[in-house]
């Protein structure tokens, strides 16, 4: 499927000329921030401002090593929390609401591949991903382009999310399946008769 927020880019184009740049970039920003500690988080803040592009708040707070093949593609709300070792691959776009905490290990991936393999290593395509306000997204989880992650909603541990998650909802597995509705308090809310 291809909407208006898909970005198909060619090899050997000015635009993967650039993405590539990008990809340096963010390299070069990144190899500073994993060699910080948790009592940097000023420095943190600093230089993921810089990836980004923009300014986080002093809520904002990650967890080194962190990974990303870009960055400026990548929004970021007030008092975001990103634990150690995730990796955030944002081409197509990667907007992140306010107060989400996101687990160790978890990879957000906006980017692919066609699947026929004579397109593969020609052409990278990215698909935006939005994680709504109050997510939490687990150990391990991955969450694939083209995906929104509805607010307040639980992805599980190691979960593969390939498919849009509704507001309130609790999802598991691979590939991630809805397994309940939860409340303000997490309790679940039961199926209307």
């Amino acid at each position: 499927m291809n909407d208006d927020r898909t970005r198909i880019i060619k090899n050997r184009t000015p635009e993967s000329a650039a993405m590539l740049a990008n990809v340096k970039r963010a390299m070069s920003i990144t190899s500073k921030l994993n060699r910080l500690t948790f009592d940097d988080a000023a420095e943190i803040r600093a230089l993921f401002s810089e990836l980004i592009g923009r300014e986080v708040d002093e809520g904002f707070l990650l967890l080194p090593p962190f990974y990303t093949a870009g960055g400026n593609e990548i929004r970021v709300g007030r008092n975001v929390f990103v634990n150690q070792n995730c990796t955030f691959y944002d081409l197509g776009g990667l907007d992140i609401g306010d107060d989400v905490l996101i687990g160790p290990n978890v990879s957000i991936i906006t980017t692919g591949h066609p699947l026929s393999p004579s397109q593969r290593r020609t052409t990278t395509i990215g698909k935006p991903i939005v994680i709504g306000r109050n997510v939490w997204i687990a150990a391990g989880a991955t969450i694939i382009g083209g995906v929104t992650v509805g607010e307040n909603s639980v992805v599980a541990a190691g979960s593969v999310v390939t498919k849009n998650v509704p507001p309130n909802t609790l999802v598991g597995g691979n590939p991630a399946r809805f397994i309940r509705s939860i409340d303000d308090e997490g309790n679940e809310i039961p199926p209307l008769p």
